[in-house]
């Protein structure tokens, strides 16, 4: 029987503990289709029963609504983007000066505190897409190369303030409210950023942690770097009728890595956690999962004190990106668009990319969530969304302008020196 606090997701196990890794499946970080296909029909093959087995108690058979869709449906961005007006950009302007005049800090932003009384209004129904609609918007264009890193962080953090105001922390250990997503492997002493988001390498089909992801748009790369956006529902619809078997695989616990605390002792907990939930009080269903806890990346390998994925487990964790493939739709994002997306409803990935001198990838990125308009959430997920969002103390918030990794990825010397 799974105890409570196994149930809950955040149970720890493993320390210290030697593992078989023995039956360990052949799956990486970067999908392979051929692989997942060969297992695929194996497993198949040896068990022609699989499609016929009964999806998980309470979960429904296929989902319907705005958040149901096809990439293909979205090709016209007109869809999707919002244009600025020059109206609305001279009160954004004018909301970055009201607030440097008043002498506040960026640990202060808030609706108050930078008035857009007009642009509000249009705020408010876009963040009412992410929960009730279809999971992303995309806003054009604010004039970055105008204002200081300092008063982009500052539009950023204010426009935000309309859509989803609770902000998680991006770097719980420094008090980072604010990540930056670039390729710094060129200045990691170590060689080893220790994450995608600090390469550029294309990164998997995967959700961030919480409700809402957003990327506001500093620099574009010499090439590549596109985003992808999928309907997880209706992945979930696919796999629900060809394959309930893999919707049961993904509402049961995998053996994820632990971040930031394996980064230090690769012998550390890990964590059991299902990917696939279900909302309390409807059919909704929310699947929140990240490859890299499951296969680890690059010169961070799946530690050999966690326990090694099933087959079954392999298996899903493909079909969940290649499926997301087949259903989605692509986008470049240009010098000052920012792109909010569902965590909820919404997979994300991208497409690796080239910089040069003149031209780099460079991603201001909040986590965040609007509790008016919040899904109920699963009691799977509570402890986990409590210390996302868990308010940092204003006096350790920091809002960094230059490009840093976060503390879970330095390596020890990296480490020592953020402490000193």
């Amino acid at each position: 029987m799974v105890s409570d606090t196994m149930a809950t997701g955040e149970a720890l196990h493993g320390s210290g503990l030697t593992i078989d890794q023995s039956k360990r499946p052949d799956i990486s970080y970067h999908p392979d289709e051929a692989k997942w296909r060969a297992l695929t029909a194996r497993r198949l093959a040896e068990d022609p029963s699989l499609p016929h087995t009964p999806l998980p108690q309470g979960f429904p058979k296929q989902l319907a609504g705005p958040l149901v869709w096809e990439g293909k449906q979205w090709a016209d961005e007109d869809l999707w983007v919002y244009s600025l007006s020059e109206e609305e950009l001279q009160e954004i302007d004018k909301a970055v000066h009201y607030f440097e005049d008043s002498g506040h800090s960026l640990t202060q932003v808030d609706q108050t505190t930078f008035p857009l009384p007009k642009l509000s209004h249009t705020l408010h129904n876009l963040a009412a897409e992410l929960y009730a609609g279809r999971g992303f918007f995309l806003l054009r264009s604010i004039p970055t190369s105008i204002y200081t890193p300092s008063q982009n962080t500052l539009i950023y953090l204010g426009i935000s303030a309309y859509i989803a105001p609770t902000i998680a922390s991006q770097d719980p250990s420094n008090g980072s409210m604010v990540g930056h997503i670039t390729d710094l492997s060129s200045k990691d002493e170590n060689g080893r950023p220790g994450a995608p988001a600090y390469r550029n390498v294309s990164q998997p089909f995967h959700s961030d942690p919480g409700d809402i992801v957003s990327l506001f748009t500093l620099g574009e790369a010499e090439e590549g770097g596109e985003s992808k956006l999928v309907s997880a529902w209706r992945v979930y619809n696919e796999l629900a009728e060809t394959r309930p078997d893999l919707v049961k695989v993904l509402a049961e616990p995998f053996p994820l890595e632990v971040s930031g605390v394996l980064a230090a002792n690769r012998n550390a907990p890990y964590q059991l956690r299902p990917f696939l939930y279900k909302c309390p009080q409807d059919d909704r269903i929310i699947i929140q999962f990240s490859r890299r806890l499951a296969t680890g990346f690059q010169d961070r390998p799946r530690s050999p004190a966690i326990p090694p994925l099933t087959e079954a487990q392999a298996e899903a964790i493909d079909a969940l990106h290649f499926l997301s493939e087949k259903h989605c739709l692509t986008m470049k994002l240009r010098t000052g668009d920012i792109q909010y997306v569902s965590n909820l409803g919404l997979f994300h990935a991208r497409e690796g990319f080239v910089d040069s001198p003149q031209n780099k990838r460079h991603l201001l990125r909040l986590w965040l969530r609007n509790e008016e308009m919040a899904w109920p959430t699963p009691p799977a997920l509570q402890v986990r969304y409590n210390n996302l969002f868990k308010k940092v103390p204003e006096d350790r918030q920091r809002f960094p302008v230059e490009p840093e990794v976060r503390s879970m990825y330095r390596g020890p010397s990296l480490e020592n020196k953020a402490k000193a």
